[in-house]
């Protein structure tokens, strides 16, 4: 997959307007909370799984895991998915800037438009 669009996938969103249930600062920074702990839940998960089996297999040992230093391809690659992964966590900042941006231009929600069409259709 190439980088620009992993960044772009990571980023999508569905169509239409974000429902708020709670004040929209709130949600904002429980979205970004909430995508961060799924990402880490898993990731924890499989970084145990993976150690574990290492481990008894006696291929590594944790201690050898706790002392590797990455190559420089390997930190490049890194970076890559930390880019990836901020993109992802910080999808509603960016799709708000999105949606702020879509306004100012004049491009209407699919919402929006439904609304303009049933004043035109009753007035």
């Amino acid at each position: 997959m190439s980088v620009s669009l992993a960044l772009a996938q990571a980023g999508r969103k569905p169509a239409g307007k974000r429902p708020y249930f709670l004040d929209a600062e709130v949600e904002r920074v429980l979205a970004i909370t909430m995508a961060a702990v799924q990402e880490l839940a898993v990731a924890r998960e499989r970084i145990d799984t993976l150690e574990r089996l290492l481990e008894a297999r006696g291929i590594v040992s944790r201690e050898a895991i706790e002392g590797f230093i990455p190559t420089a391809a390997q930190a490049a690659e890194r970076g890559l998915w930390i880019q990836e992964y901020l993109a992802r966590v910080l999808r509603i900042v960016q799709q708000e800037g999105e949606a702020v941006a879509a306004s100012a231009a004049g491009d209407l929600y699919s919402e929006e438009v439904a609304v303009e069409l049933r004043a035109d259709a009753a007035g």
